[in-house]
């Protein structure tokens, strides 16, 4: 067993899967101390790393890509202070943290661990219900329905419209930015057959967020709603339409431009190959849908 012990968390790993605890110092991030602790499962695990600097190190940790609803629903723009598979190590630790290093990449090679993609969650997400307040209001999700609630904070033309309950299977997707800059960031729900350009501003399916300290915390029920919804790869094999004897077919691209079309159906191909790789899509599935993109290039 590999332990690290930090005032920024506790790492420790049993040879199948890393238990992740955040630190209690004042300068552990919100988020972090409110996602608990989690643990990782091997198999979700595609690399690991440690850098050495002057005063502390950083341990970091590299997901497979699919594999939790966290970094999904945040697109990777969870910052240092915010990310839990991030860890602050100080000077006199190295060597325990260089030999954890070692003991996470020797598993994976002993088991084989790919770090291709995944079609399914290996993490669970955030437990519901769930509730957070920041921005121009509050979202509540209890596994099946989420509700936006508005403040005094709120525009009038989206507030005027009262509170907003939204049934999970009306979702297409979430996600989570933060705000950059002179930016505001935002938690927003896309609704099947209701796509809006408004920004979170006046969106009703979104709460605006200014950058302060509990706007974090938003992500958290962005990734519970994001661990319920179909996972991505899945989806997106749905893209091969079936006929009715069984075989795939390849819906024909929309494209206007030929020097357009031959660079969808190049891209088409690559996502194919991908879901095969990935085993969404079977041998006779992948052969099949290739034939008959190639046959209109």
């Amino acid at each position: 067993m590999a332990e690290i012990i930090q005032k920024d968390g506790t790492w420790v790993f049993d040879g199948d899967a890393l238990r992740l605890t955040p630190g209690r110092d004042k300068n552990v991030s919100l988020l972090r101390k409110s996602l608990g602790e989690l643990v990782l499962p091997l198999g979700a695990l595609a690399g690991v790393s440690f850098e050495q600097g002057k005063k502390t190190g950083r341990l970091r940790l590299r997901l497979r890509d699919g594999s939790d609803p966290l970094l999904l629903a945040t697109g990777g723009r969870l910052g240092e202070p915010h990310d839990p598979y991030q860890l602050a190590v100080e000077s006199d630790r190295y060597g325990v943290a260089e030999y954890f290093v070692d003991e996470v990449r020797n598993a994976l090679l002993l088991d084989q661990v790919p770090a291709d993609p995944v079609d399914a969650y290996l993490l669970p997400g955030p437990s519901v219900p769930l509730s957070v307040s920041a921005g121009d209001g509050t979202a509540s999700f209890d596994g099946e329905h989420i509700r936006l609630e508005w403040n005094w904070k709120t525009e009038d033309a989206k507030a005027a419209a009262g509170a907003r309950t939204l049934a999970l299977t009306d979702l297409v997707g979430v996600e989570w930015h933060p705000a950059v800059g002179l930016e505001n960031g935002h938690l927003r729900f896309t609704v099947r057959n209701a796509p809006t350009k408004a920004p979170p501003k006046y969106d009703p399916n979104a709460v605006e967020l200014w950058g302060f300290k509990k706007d974090p915390l938003m992500a958290m029920v962005a990734a519970a709603v994001q661990a319920r919804l179909p996972h991505p790869a899945r989806a997106a094999a749905k893209d091969v339409l079936h006929t009715r004897d069984g075989r795939p077919e390849v819906p024909s691209p929309p494209v206007p431009a030929a020097e357009d079309d031959h660079d969808a159906l190049l891209r088409r191909l690559r996502e194919l190959g991908e879901l095969h790789r990935t085993g969404v899509l079977t041998d006779e599935e992948f052969t099949l849908a290739k034939q008959a993109i190639l046959k209109r290039m």
